[in-house]
């Protein structure tokens, strides 16, 4: 089945010496892995590794065989390319650990166009703007109502946040936040790309990092902790 949607690289994987499996969130068809043969060889312009950096955002023309097999691409395009995204080293690192966030959240060979229209905005908000400090944390609280446990704001003024029901409640439990911690998670909520930047200070950030990743770990099965977090928070710090 010969398809033309977009989508966003998640992550790629080089293979032997000259090839790659790319992991893309499809317009279309939700995740799809390919395999490109000979992408690091400059006969390969159509392909070239630059296109499959974390994030991109291509246009794409593959052969789906939907048999959970390996799927071939036939042509590449950029669909949105970004001015600043890959190379300031700030976005780029942040870009670098999202991608790792999602390949360990999106595991659904599904369609899911409102995540990846929100997905695609977000990214296009990145690339245009420089105050960024809180994007990771906003893009990442957002992305769980997409996949479907977003926390509960019905009694969200209540003291303590309760991880494994999502919910606001009255009182500490196991599983529950302190109330500094609530108290920030709170903030976070009420955020916004365009607002204030610098709400959260750095140990604040780290902070609301480590209760995001805690979050994913206890709502999704197989969740793994980023391996560039640790680069992340050296960025941030």
């Amino acid at each position: 089945m010969l398809v033309k949607t977009k989508a966003i690289v998640i992550s790629s994987l080089k293979f032997q010496e000259k090839s790659l499996i790319v992991k893309c969130f499809t317009l279309s068809n939700g995740l799809k892995s390919y395999f490109v043969r000979d992408a690091f060889s400059a006969r390969k312009a159509s392909q070239k590794i630059a296109y499959f950096q974390p994030l991109s955002i291509l246009e794409i023309e593959a052969v789906h065989k939907n048999k959970g097999t390996l799927e071939n691409f036939k042509e590449i395009k950029t669909a949105i390319p970004f001015q600043s995204i890959h190379t300031d080293i700030v976005k780029s690192t942040m870009v670098m650990f999202l991608s790792e966030m999602l390949h360990y959240s999106i595991q659904e060979e599904e369609k899911n166009e409102s995540l990846f229209i929100f997905l695609e905005t977000a990214l296009t908000w990145l690339d245009h703007h420089d105050e960024i400090s809180n994007f990771h944390l906003i893009l990442l609280l957002e992305i769980t109502k997409f996949l479907g446990f977003y926390p509960d704001v019905s009694e969200v003024d209540s003291a303590y946040f309760e991880m494994i029901d999502g919910v606001f409640v009255q009182f500490p439990g196991v599983t529950t936040l302190p109330e500094q911690e609530t108290s920030l998670f709170r903030k976070l909520i009420d955020l916004k790309f365009e607002n204030d930047q610098k709400i959260f200070h750095v140990t604040e950030r780290q902070i609301l990092l480590k209760i995001l990743i805690d979050y994913y770990s206890l709502h999704l099965d197989g969740f793994k902790k980023p391996k560039s977090l640790d680069i992340l928070k050296e960025v941030f710090s």
